[in-house]
């Protein structure tokens, strides 16, 4: 009983997912004391550092840009992986997406300072953040594979296509974060317009 709650409370002093229920757990006990637990996902200071930082709009092109690279990518990957052919424009795109990942992390991290006062894990954006380490990894990975020859081509590209799954995955969190900072920022504009 008392690990049980003890292990409660360290799982919920990390946990930021803001739809416990949906994930399988119970929301009265394990959010208690969840860091964002009843709390919006930018205050009001944070929110108008956010609109005020350069860094927003390098975001705001960057994510869609390197959506629009790992599109191109992938068909040229999978392209590879089917026909054995076109393996130099493979790699160049891969090298390219891995770049601008890169430029994005930096920029991101960057950001993040700006706005929560950290350049990594900051309580709104700890688990994006945690995946986004997996990200860099396997594209890190995959750097080493390619310029080690360790592996060969084939395997290379298969390495490639885990990083982009690990990046879609990440993407996906990005989106769905973004989409809840727009509904919080709609309903607290609704509230607010509703007790004026």
């Amino acid at each position: 009983m008392f690990t049980n709650n003890l292990m409660n409370r360290a799982i919920g002093s990390v946990d930021c997912c803001p739809w416990g229920a949906a994930a399988g757990r119970r929301e009265d006990r394990l959010h208690e004391s969840s860091p964002l637990r009843g709390r919006p996902l930018y205050t009001a200071d944070q929110r108008l550092r956010r609109d005020a930082s350069p860094w927003t709009m390098v975001q705001g092109i960057l994510a869609p840009l390197q959506f629009a690279v790992f599109l191109i990518s992938l068909v040229l990957v999978m392209r590879y992986l089917a026909t054995g052919q076109g393996l130099g424009i493979a790699t160049a795109s891969v090298l390219v997406k891995t770049v601008v990942l890169y430029v994005i992390m930096v920029t991101g991290a960057i950001w993040e300072r700006e706005v929560f006062g950290r350049y990594l894990f900051a309580p709104a954006f700890f688990w994006e953040d945690v995946v986004s380490m997996l990200v860099l990894a396997l594209h890190t990975t995959y750097l080493i594979a390619l310029f080690s020859g360790s592996v060969d081509a084939e395997r290379q590209m298969w390495l490639a296509l885990a990083a982009y799954s690990s990046y879609l995955i990440n993407a996906t969190q990005f989106v769905l974060k973004l989409r809840a900072a727009r509904q919080e920022h709609a309903w607290s504009g609704a509230a607010l317009g509703h007790t004026s």
